[in-house]
């Protein structure tokens, strides 16, 4: 298991028996012939959890690789997508208890498999190893806030929360 001592404040876990999808957030790690995918504790930190999930295609459905899959509501909407083209197999107790996702992103708080059309050992090997992912963190905004103060470390971010917390409503 790698860490991130000071990402947002918090200390954040990377598994290294998994690959990584950079830019969303998200792992995965094959399961059989499937690939199992959740978002990253990083990620979760960043969009601040999950406070509800929207599937927006079906258990057992195909996808296209790219396919938007679900629908993530933190205190933004952020859409999920497949990596690749294959079967998909939802995790339902996610939908019904958010939480499990921000609680447990890597073993019960995952979010769906996919069985890839054809299977092949490359749509895995392809993504980005443990360390790759926490070098990729290093220009986030959890990297250049290690304390996780409010408002961030921009001077857009701090103009604006600064403005805000002047706001008499």
């Amino acid at each position: 298991m790698a860490y991130i001592e000071k990402f947002l404040g918090k200390r954040v876990e990377i598994p290294e028996d998994r690959r990584y999808l950079v830019k969303p957030g998200l792992w995965a790690k094959p399961e059989g012939l499937e690939l199992r995918l959740g978002l990253t504790e990083p990620e979760l930190v960043l969009i601040g959890g999950v406070n509800d999930l929207e599937w927006l295609v079906r258990d057992g459905e195909e996808a296209g690789p790219g396919q938007s899959i679900a629908i993530a509501i933190t205190g933004k909407i952020k859409y999920i997508d497949t990596p690749v083209a294959g079967i998909l197999r939802l995790n339902h107790p996610v939908k019904e208890a958010a939480a499990l996702i921000t609680q447990d992103p890597y073993n019960q708080g995952w979010l769906f498999q996919v069985k890839p059309t054809p299977w092949s050992e490359d749509h895995y090997r392809a993504l980005a190893s443990a360390e790759d992912y926490i070098l990729s963190l290093q220009n986030s905004e959890g990297c250049k806030n290690p304390e996780g103060l409010k408002g961030g470390v921009s001077g857009i971010c701090k103009a604006v929360y600064t403005g805000i917390k002047e706001q008499k409503f």
